[in-house]
């Protein structure tokens, strides 16, 4: 899939199909996340990834707003260190790089950052130094839906030159 084409019929998974997802896949998935760009190339991100459905279950249990993780064929958490200034800035292109990377392979994916971070830190070893940034959770989607993005026209979100001046 080509990269514009996939950033445009991307969406939130909010249902998964049990059909399970390769492991070639999974580490393309974790492959972009390591390419992606990190603040003077610190790379402090670290990720976890939670593929067994008992693992994915206690995520599951742990979370405040990410119960549907359960239901994900494999699950990677974010973590990012918050001495890095732009810590969340990097957590946020590692998410996209995979999001896209699984999306272009058929895979959906969703975010969620609600979490009782104590009981995460002491159930997966998460050292006190890392901001447990997001759990992101993914598998091929139970429905196929492509593109029904709503979105604002581009001229009411871009301006030209300085703000409020219209898009040419």
């Amino acid at each position: 899939m080509e990269v514009f084409e996939t950033i445009r019929t991307r969406l939130e998974t909010r249902e998964f199909d049990p059909k399970p997802v390769p492991s070639d896949v999974k580490r393309e998935v974790l492959e972009a996340a390591r390419l992606s760009p990190s603040s003077m190339n610190t790379q402090h991100w670290r990720f976890i990834l939670v593929d067994s459905k008992e693992e994915l279950n206690k995520l599951s249990e742990l979370s405040t707003t990410g119960q549907w993780v359960k239901n994900a064929n494999f699950a990677v958490v974010v973590l990012t260190d918050p001495k890095v200034a732009a810590h969340m800035l990097d957590a946020g292109r590692a998410i996209s790089y995979m999001q896209l990377a699984a999306w272009s392979r058929g895979v959906g994916s969703r975010i969620y950052t609600g979490l009782n971070a104590d009981a995460m830190r002491n159930h997966f070893n998460i050292p006190p130094n890392f901001n447990i940034t997001a759990v992101l959770g993914f598998g091929y989607p139970a429905k196929r839906v492509l593109g029904k993005k709503r979105r604002l026209p581009l001229d009411e979100i871009v301006f030209h030159q300085k703000f409020n001046q219209k898009l040419r």
